[in-house]
């Protein structure tokens, strides 16, 4: 390989310029130390309100039983948090926050079962009229944070009455024609899937980890 081949070489492997600049001033960034609260586990046992497992042996009771122990992990790892550290952004370019997370997935708690399910028809939390999904634009403001978690509430109470009062899940959706075990399913991954976003994020915050 001629020298000029080798230069262009490293020019194509190493990152952009922007790329380096962000990397050496994470390197000077100052860290949060890792911590768990006991074990390996986010909350000591004692304090943790999850079931992680032990229900009835039926499809209803596991199937809830999963996604209410998910819907309380989101809680957990947004607890004791300022309404700034809710709103702080992961890495740029990401707008992903733990605030935004609580948006989105009160906007996903409404569309699987209240518009999906129930066949309700009503606007699209965090979309704006040209269809815009704006659940990860936010501020860091006390007031949107406690709306962000009173929405949530409110859509996972929605939520639970509308499972309660169906006694079949295989009752398909009034808005989908999608069962309403597919649907229990689908939340399950989806919180699952962002709770890992939550475990990094907090820990860039304070550096909490823990289940």
């Amino acid at each position: 390989m001629t020298p000029r081949e080798r230069a262009r070489e490293s020019n194509l492997l190493a990152p952009p310029t922007s790329a380096r600049v962000a990397i050496m001033a994470d390197e000077t960034e100052e860290l949060p130390e890792r911590r768990f609260a006991w074990s390996d586990m986010f909350v000591h046992h004692d304090d943790d309100p999850r079931a992680d497992g032990d229900w009835d042996n039926t499809e209803r009771a596991v199937l809830t039983g999963f996604l209410a122990d998910r819907r309380l992990t989101l809680e957990l790892k947004c607890a004791d948090l300022d309404a700034e550290q809710m709103a702080r952004p992961s890495v740029p370019p990401s707008d992903l926050s733990l605030l935004g997370l609580v948006r989105h997935l009160a906007g996903v708690e409404q569309y699987w079962f209240r518009q999906a399910i129930a066949g309700e028809r009503v606007d699209r939390l965090y979309v704006d009229d040209e269809g815009e999904d704006l659940a990860f634009t936010v501020e860091p403001d006390p007031g949107v944070v406690a709306e962000a978690w009173a929405t949530w509430r409110s859509e996972v109470a929605y939520a639970e009455r509308l499972v309660e009062d169906t006694p079949d899940l295989g009752q398909l959706g009034r808005g989908r024609p999608v069962p309403l075990r597919e649907v229990l399913v689908h939340l399950i991954r989806e919180y699952a899937q962002h709770l890992g976003h939550a475990d990094l994020l907090r820990e860039r915050i304070d550096g909490r980890v823990g289940q």
